[in-house]
């Protein structure tokens, strides 16, 4: 009996030494885990951390001035307190921000010569004997009358614009100086839906302020922010003043330039855009060595297709392009092209949509012959066109400047931003920009505005809205009917018109 017992105990201590061992390897795993998932949070943490110094002496604070004639006396359409309380400071203590309200939201202009200044960003990207390139937005730096550079290390220079393209929003300038740093560029090609995205810039004039997020998406086209675009989608915090600044990897290497956000409330709502850097690099190289940007040009008037347009050309395709028309004395007549080919292939790539033929072409070698597969009379044929360079005034049509004079450029409402402002169905002209000081800075015009009616004709396009304004009476008021978000109103601006 006794012996049994010994046994009976000895098992049990060997069962419960056993149960321990296993919980101290299972307890040994466990915190193994803990310990990797905090290494790996330390990586990641390290890895933004050089990002951030690496590229802190190549992102610049760019600041612009536009000297403007106020020919009124003050009052008007700029509303100083902005919704911040600046109207009547009587009886209430300084607000330690007044003075950061005071200098980004500009008040009603004096009469006379005046000077507005605006803040964007930049990041040097090339360095030849001292001359610093910096790529930026075309809508930072164009048409200003003063450039200075702010270094991170507080060092100012007076900066040169090289050369700027309307067409991508994109524009580089140069400052002359020593121990300048470059950012390296990386590869936007290979860039895949969820990887990392650091943003980092000068919003508000926050000197470099970094934000960290994900690629959200690629591709991105119909924003209507440039004619050509293929924008990474991410949702690294962009905010005014971030315009111009790169968006990088975790590897600190440059995939694009950041350049507008989509916003309804004027601020960051978690979707950003910016142009990848290959793009960049084409413009980048064009300008500085050319002075322009040369495209390639097919000379056609191209649509998507769809299951409508596939019925009714008896094909089985619902991706390609629709070939619609087809310029005189251009490459494609040339090489043959004819109304209601479908263009499939460019240069041995399948092509899917308007927006990716456009940016492929733009991008070809000028004077390059490529072989071109489409679809006619649902037979496949190939054709050998010649790439031609694209005039110069092609997109003459799709955006105006006319009402510079009134200081607001607008543009046509495409499906695309009817859908982007909730404009479905409605008519009318899209506000693009807004100089600020202007006559349609003082009405309260704004951007992403939609013009209805000019002087209580209706008005669906461009063409209709420039007969509008040349109709009008010259130095009488003009009247707007504006909408904006759910909301209608007539505004009255004053202008010279040409």
């Amino acid at each position: 009996m006794y012996s049994k017992r010994r046994n009976i105990r000895k098992h049990f201590l060997t069962l419960m030494i056993m149960i321990s061992a296993l919980s101290l390897i299972v307890g040994y795993a466990g915190s193994t885990g803990s310990v990797k998932a905090a290494t790996d949070h330390e990586e990641l943490e390290h890895s933004l951390v050089l990002v951030s110094e690496e590229v802190k002496l190549s992102v610049v604070s760019i600041t612009t001035v536009k000297v403007f004639k106020h020919p009124s006396t003050g009052g008007g359409g700029y509303h100083g307190d902005r919704g911040r309380g600046h109207g009547d400071r009587r009886g209430r203590q300084k607000n330690p921000f007044d003075d950061f309200f005071d200098k980004f939201i500009p008040k009603a202009p004096p009469k006379g010569e005046y000077k507005t200044q605006s803040l964007g960003s930049g990041v040097i990207v090339r360095i030849d004997d001292g001359t610093g390139y910096i790529l930026t937005n075309n809508h930072v730096v164009a048409d200003m009358d003063e450039l200075k550079v702010k270094l991170n290390d507080k060092r100012e220079f007076s900066a040169e614009i090289v050369g700027t393209d309307e067409q991508t929003d994109l524009a580089v300038i140069k400052i002359e100086g020593d121990n300048l740093v470059a950012a390296k560029m990386g590869n936007s090609d290979v860039l895949k839906q969820g990887q990392w995205a650091i943003a980092i810039g000068n919003p508000f004039g926050l000197n470099h302020t970094v934000s960290v997020g994900v690629v959200s998406a690629m591709g991105r086209s119909g924003v209507g922010i440039a004619n050509y675009e293929n924008f990474i989608q991410t949702d690294a915090a962009i905010n005014p003043g971030n315009s111009g600044g790169p968006l990088l990897n975790i590897d600190g290497e440059i995939i694009g330039i950041n350049t507008a956000i989509f916003t309804r409330s004027g601020g960051y709502q978690g979707i950003g855009f910016a142009i990848p850097v290959n793009m960049a690099k084409a413009v980048l190289r064009d300008l500085i060595d050319k002075g322009k940007v040369t495209r390639g040009w097919l000379g056609v008037a191209i649509q998507n297709m769809d299951a409508s347009l596939a019925e009714q050309f008896g094909v089985a395709v619902t991706e390609g392009i629709l070939i619609s028309d087809i310029q005189d004395e251009s490459p494609a007549k040339e090489a043959g092209f004819e109304r209601g080919d479908i263009l499939i292939e460019f240069d041995n790539k399948p092509m899917g949509d308007v927006n990716q033929l456009r940016n492929v072409v733009a991008q070809t070698e000028v004077g390059k012959e490529v072989k071109v597969k489409v679809l006619r009379k649902s037979n496949e044929t190939v054709l050998t066109v010649k790439i031609g360079e694209q005039p110069s005034d092609l997109f003459a049509s799709s955006k105006s400047s006319i009402g510079r004079d009134l200081g607001m450029s607008v543009q046509n409402l495409t499906e695309e931003l009817a859908k982007s402002f909730g404009f479905e169905g409605e008519n009318g002209v899209v506000v693009s920009a807004v100089e600020p000081g202007s006559s349609a800075a003082q009405a309260d015009v704004k951007e992403g505005d939609l013009i209805k009616e000019v002087n209580r004709k209706k008005i669906n396009n461009i063409k209709e809205f420039r007969e509008a304004l040349k109709s009008a009476e010259e130095g009488k008021d003009i009247l707007l009917l504006i909408r904006r978000g759910m909301h209608t109103r007539f505004v009255i601006i004053k202008g010279k018109v040409e």
